[in-house]
């Protein structure tokens, strides 16, 4: 796939810097299955070449970051590629695997799946009127692994698990407290803020970064099999009553009665 072919997102790359923007502002940047794909590429493609230093993962338009998957996709049409349909996997493992920082320039909504994606980012850096939170289990799911594990590792595990059992979201400056965002500015600094702080990366030596990267990764590596696993559960609860409520009290805009599904077999 050529850069030029990409559908879904952006790509630019500029002083050794490779920019990925989610191109899908009218659906707050959630991902269908040609995005995650693209994503993939994009990742490949900059991760890997010697000339990048530094990664830039964002949303286009203003308002989201990402919301996670597209609610409009039925689970039971998706490609199967991966253990739920969707290689999501792939996508959080090259956030880790890829041999050099990648930011998540987070302005509006880093909900649910885009969430989980702003906390794997290396650094990530927000606008004052951006927003975070999950909710999995409002809508009949949840990431078993990076998402729930590694954020407990990054915010502490009485706050991961309110965000999840709770479903709330949290401001910019919210976020930062709990250890969620390195840096917020107002939207309108945003651009030059973290221009500024890939201008200071690409000036350290590449190797010495890449092996700093693996030796913070090596410490949370045990994460990619609870992910592995948990994911396999997923796809087993994606078939169940109770998770097809999620989704099905979602597209008609009514309140979910997950209680009453939650034994039907």
């Amino acid at each position: 796939m050529e850069a030029e072919d990409y559908e879904d997102i952006l790509y630019e790359e500029k002083d050794h810097v490779a920019t990925i923007s989610i191109n899908r502002p009218d659906r707050m940047n959630a991902y269908r299955e040609q995005t995650y794909f693209e994503v993939i590429d994009a990742l490949q493609r900059a991760g890997w070449n010697p000339d990048i230093g530094v990664i830039v993962l964002t949303g286009a338009g203003g308002k989201a970051f990402g919301v996670g998957g597209d609610s409009g996709d039925k689970k039971s049409e998706r490609a199967r590629r991966g253990t739920i349909g969707v290689p999501i996997e792939e996508v959080h493992a090259l956030i880790r695997d890829v041999p050099k920082p990648v930011i998540a320039k987070v302005n509006g909504y880093a909900i649910g799946g885009g969430n989980v994606i702003a906390t794997m980012c290396d650094l990530t850096i927000a606008s004052e009127n951006s927003q975070f939170g999950q909710v999995g289990p409002k809508v009949g799911s949840v990431d078993p692994g990076f998402g729930t594990a590694y954020l407990a590792q990054v915010v502490g595990e009485k706050k991961a698990r309110e965000m999840w059992y709770l479903c709330r979201r949290y401001p910019a400056a919210e976020a930062q407290e709990m250890g969620l965002v390195n840096k917020v500015v107002p939207e309108e600094y945003l651009d030059a803020e973290v221009e500024a702080w890939c201008a200071e990366i690409v000036e350290r030596s590449p190797t010495a970064i890449a092996i700093a990267k693996r030796s913070f990764n090596a410490a949370t590596e045990h994460i990619r099999g609870i992910s592995q696993m948990g994911f396999q559960a997923l796809g087993l609860y994606y078939n169940t009553e109770e998770a097809k409520e999620g989704g099905n009290a979602f597209r008609e805009k009514r309140k979910p009665d997950f209680r009453s599904k939650a034994n039907s077999g």
